[in-house]
């Protein structure tokens, strides 16, 4: 097993003992180092790591390393489509947290007072808003009773 580090095979140079490139560039995987290389460059990637702490280093090559293969596998978008979908994924889960809040309000009011007159202003569910989130959940097969219409609960 060789001592130089991936980048340094790679750009064909002996590698130092402070070299910048081998606490992130490990000898067994060059592939690593030749995708960054290809969407950053060589030196662009070593004038990054310089002006990060020794610390930083690790975290900033595997985050440029993601970012590389994003681009590598979608030129276009990169790991902005990854972002998307993610922040889709989030904002899905905000929406069926809502429902789940609204469902449980509706329960609680119906559990503690009469339909006709809640006592308690913190258990009532603005019934509009519970509709909004149940029409905009329609067709996701997540499973959730169905309450009785707006006209027949009095608030």
């Amino acid at each position: 097993m060789s001592s130089r580090c991936a980048a340094c095979k790679h750009l064909r140079k002996r590698c130092q003992r402070d070299c910048i490139f081998s606490p992130c560039f490990p000898s067994n995987d060059p592939q690593r180092f030749d995708s960054m290389r290809i969407i950053y460059g060589a030196s662009n990637i070593a004038k990054m790591l310089q002006q990060l702490p020794q610390h930083l280093r690790a975290e900033a090559a595997n985050s440029m390393y993601f970012e590389a293969q994003c681009r590598l596998a979608d030129p276009v978008y990169g790991c902005v489509k990854t972002i998307s979908l993610l922040r889709q994924q989030i904002d899905n889960a905000h929406s069926q947290l809502a429902i789940i809040q609204a469902q449980i309000a509706f329960y609680k009011a119906q559990i503690h007072g009469d339909s006709n007159q809640i006592q308690n202003a913190d258990h009532q569910l603005p019934v509009s808003r519970f509709y909004k989130y149940l029409a905009a959940d329609q067709g996701n097969g997540f499973p959730h009773p169905t309450p009785p219409p707006p006209s027949s609960v009095n608030f």
